[in-house]
């Protein structure tokens, strides 16, 4: 193929040939492998990215470039002549970065500031699922004066004896939450969760739910959606679910108890309902919409939305897709998904197997990660078969990289069961070492069993 040529994709939509991506962490370094390698694209270009991301083929940095600083980034996508721009993470997209591009006429996949308060208030969260029709937990809302009526509710919820969720309403780099079975601790923390947050919604107190979590996430063009396969990420640092919640320590797809065949339900009773409410309030949601639910036994409930792919979902739902990604972001981008979502009715098409991810993370972790720590094994843990995405990662001199963050890489397994996959990503990450590294040894090891129906959206 010339190399200015384009490729076609679902539907004949015509596929981006220079594609700027926004971010720097392990998701946007999975985005650049997978764009970068698809029929057509002649160069990624990642701002800021990171010297692990650059040594991509077809993809090159631009570390000077701030991602929260929408006239720079603008100028970026400008200078590359960028025929599309997918921005990653979320500090990004609150701050209205896809705002300013799309005001520059520049073709961009991500939600406005005011389509991405699905993540940014969890509040607002559950004001339009309600709106919707999507169910959630029960919950309520409290600003900083409201403390005893939060206590009030915590006492309620936890006489019920199912436990408590506080969540911190606001972005928190997905450490916001806290689920208590002890209702007394969980009202120890309600004054600390308040104090100092000044007028509108500070806490969501919500009930606790039982089942196991799931992520459904669907690329949208602010009226349709098309699904990838479902997820499992883990939050908590330590094996058994225990220690405190993280960015997420691994993560693995497709999921016994929610298959690739029944996501398609998800997004018709979640996905599209909140879709379609956020478009009649005059702000349509065009991005990656990440469902966070847990599979009760009444069927899914949505716990939360995000606004973008998921990390470490990320890193290994990219790996599974059969089919190019960047004419798809591309559709999504010009509001014309409708021939992508026709094509495929049950979801992005997925290669034969499953992967499994597992997050290494630096010393001090979620608190505060050591830095500048070298990092042995990375060449080994890719000649074992895995990928290493690189989240918090730094080039050294004279070679190899260092820790720059909490979490640090995510190596990932595939094969052609969980199992195996699993064993991939085990014998890699054994591979890989620096001082005081942190990682989890049972994700995908202890797998739910398949439902005994097909999976509906609980109402």
């Amino acid at each position: 193929m010339a190399p200015d040529a384009k490729a076609a994709g679902a539907g004949g939509v015509t596929a981006p040939t220079r594609t700027l991506i926004v971010g720097s962490g392990a998701r946007e370094h999975a985005l650049a492998w997978k764009l970068a390698a698809e029929p057509g694209m002649n160069e990624v270009v990642v701002a800021p990215g990171s010297a692990a991301i650059g040594t991509e083929p077809r993809v090159r940095c631009l570390p000077s470039i701030d991602p929260l600083d929408a006239e720079a980034v603008v100028a970026a996508a400008r200078a590359i002549s960028a025929e599309l721009v997918v921005v990653g993470p979320e500090m990004p997209l609150a701050a209205g970065v896809v705002d300013a591009l799309r005001n520059a006429g520049i073709r961009t996949f991500g939600p406005t500031q005011a389509a991405a308060r699905l993540e940014t208030s969890k509040a607002f969260c559950h004001e339009v699922a309600e709106a919707a029709g999507v169910r959630m937990a029960r919950a309520r809302v409290f600003s900083e004066g409201e403390e005893a009526a939060a206590r009030g509710y915590v006492a309620e919820l936890g006489a019920e004896g199912g436990g408590v969720v506080l969540k911190q309403d606001g972005l928190a780099a997905g450490k916001g939450v806290t689920v208590y079975d002890d209702t007394g601790l969980a009202l120890d923390h309600v004054r600390s969760h308040l104090a100092g947050r000044g007028p509108g919604p500070a806490l969501v107190v919500e009930e606790r739910l039982a089942g196991h979590e799931a992520s459904v996430i669907a690329i949208c063009d602010g009226r349709e959606a098309v699904a990838l396969p479902a997820s499992r990420d883990h939050k908590r640092l330590c094996d058994g679910d225990l220690g405190p919640n993280t960015g997420g320590m691994g993560a693995y797809s497709p999921l016994p108890d929610l298959p690739d065949d029944a996501v398609a339900g998800v997004i018709d009773t979640v996905h599209r309902p909140i879709l379609a409410e956020l478009a009649r309030r005059g702000t349509p949601f065009l991005g990656f919409l990440y469902a966070g639910l847990i599979l009760t036994g009444d069927g899914p409930v949505l716990l939360e939305c995000n606004a973008r792919l998921g990390d470490p979902e990320a890193q290994v739902l990219l790996p599974r897709l059969a089919v190019p990604l960047g004419p798809v972001l591309a559709a999504a981008a010009r509001r014309d998904l409708a021939a992508s979502v026709g094509a495929w009715p049950a979801g992005l098409p997925v290669l034969p197997g499953a992967s499994v991810g597992i997050v290494l993370a630096s010393d001090g972790y979620p608190a505060t990660p050591k830095r500048g720590l070298p990092i042995e094994g990375i060449e080994s843990a890719e000649a074992e078969g895995a990928l290493v995405f690189h989240g918090g990662s730094i080039g050294r001199p004279g070679g190899g990289y260092g820790t720059n963050g909490g979490r640090v890489l995510t190596v990932v397994g595939r094969g052609a069961d969980l199992a195996r996959a699993r064993d991939v990503a085990e014998r890699a990450a054994d591979l890989i070492s620096w001082d005081g590294l942190q990682r989890r040894h049972d994700i995908a090891a202890s797998l739910p069993p398949a439902p005994a129906v097909a999976i509906g959206a609980g109402r």
